[in-house]
């Protein structure tokens, strides 16, 4: 089975009209950045991802989980998350991606549109598993 994806099409600012493409984390990569996350806020100690929910209830504490983690250990995690959108550069020709650039992007509320949007496609794909 094919990783869910979705598109998004910003509507402010000065990325108005842009177009994404966000694709989901293997189970595998979501896990382990989920526990990161969390180990990250929660220091050293041990926690059971089971129990906790994993990247389900990361992605439900949202994006803002990340401003409590040290930089160090936030800075990777949102790299992470970068990593699972791409652009669509010519609105006439969709099957056309490539990832991210740093000019790509022109607003930092875009940027955490984008974050929260890939947290979003996970909460979707943990509950269906859950299901």
């Amino acid at each position: 089975m094919a990783r869910k994806t979705i598109t998004i099409t910003l509507e402010k600012g000065r990325d108005e009209g842009k177009r994404f493409v966000i694709t989901e984390m293997s189970a595998m990569k979501a896990e382990k950045w989920a526990a990161r996350a969390l180990f990250g806020i929660m220091g050293s100690e041990k926690l059971d991802l089971k129990k906790i929910g994993g990247m389900e209830k990361v992605a439900e504490i949202g994006v803002a989980i990340l401003s409590k983690i040290p930089i160090e250990v936030a800075e990777p995690l949102m790299d992470e998350l970068m990593k699972c959108i791409e652009i669509l550069p010519n609105p006439s020709d969709p099957m056309v991606r490539r990832p991210v650039e740093e000019d790509d992007i022109e607003e930092i509320a875009s940027l955490f549109k984008l974050k929260a949007e890939v947290l979003k496609l996970h909460i979707d794909f943990f509950t269906a598993a859950a299901a």
